[in-house]
């Protein structure tokens, strides 16, 4: 049995996990306070499903992307951790959740959702599409962001056309066909859901659905992004985790 790390304020190592939705998109974009927090995407090479350096898991399904993101935990030694996931993340951060609710410190659920109205249509509309990747990239990048600096846009134009279409079309089955109500109405940690006011994907109804699901959940919309909130307002992204995780830890 592995021996874990103990801190005097929990009784066990703590961490702050941000569970990307597609690859490292937006990980460079953690600044002030949330930066402080040891960040540990869980981009285990043998265990994730090809997004970002992750091998290819065939049949991959959201509870085996919620395993692979513990499962690289344990590699670290890391028993606790503040789950943050962001689209497909945030659909994981769920996943994470009910397989081992105790390990959660908190959650931070961004631009996603418990189940979508329309995800049988955005599934069916993303596998047509997958075939081209860099297609695809280009032409849903004003959808993914109200952001016009073309370096950033580049960036996530370049990330996701390296995904690996098969991965793709897994993740596209695990977020999109998603209906986690009865998950997230028995969460029971401390939640945070953020969700952009111009998220036309993940519209601002699905996170407060989400969060009237959630007890106790706070929600935060922010003004003047879409669905990489993240990347479009990082300082107003990171505030409002800043002053959640604040919150928490002093409770």
């Amino acid at each position: 049995m592995r021996r874990r790390h103990r801190d005097r304020c929990r009784g066990r190592r703590s961490h702050s996990d941000p569970v990307p939705s597609r690859g490292r998109i937006g990980q460079e974009r953690l600044e002030g306070p949330a930066r402080t927090l040891r960040s540990a995407s869980p981009g285990n090479r043998d265990r994730l499903s090809g997004y970002g350096e992750s091998a290819f898991l065939p049949d991959a399904t959201r509870e085996d992307f919620a395993r692979a993101a513990w499962a690289a935990l344990d590699a670290l030694d890391i028993d606790e951790a503040h789950v943050c996931g962001l689209s497909l993340g945030g659909v994981v951060a769920i996943a994470m959740h009910a397989a081992a609710p105790d390990r959660c410190r908190s959650l931070i659920i961004a631009d996603s959702f418990a189940a979508h109205p329309q995800g049988q249509a955005i599934y069916d509309r993303s596998i047509a599409a997958s075939s081209d990747m860099r297609g695809l990239a280009e032409a849903r990048i004003g959808a993914l962001m109200a952001n016009q600096d073309p370096t950033v846009r580049g960036q996530v134009i370049e990330t996701m056309s390296r995904i690996d279409p098969e991965a793709y079309r897994l993740g596209a089955r695990a977020v999109w066909l998603a209906d986690q109500r009865e998950r997230a109405a028995a969460i029971r940690t401390p939640t945070l859901v953020i969700c952009g006011d111009e998220d036309a994907i993940t519209p601002p109804a699905l996170s407060e659905e989400l969060a009237n699901l959630i007890p106790g959940a706070a929600l935060d919309i922010i003004a003047g992004a879409s669905h990489l909130a993240n990347l479009d307002k990082p300082a107003e992204f990171n505030a409002a985790i800043d002053a959640f995780l604040a919150r928490i830890e002093t409770r």
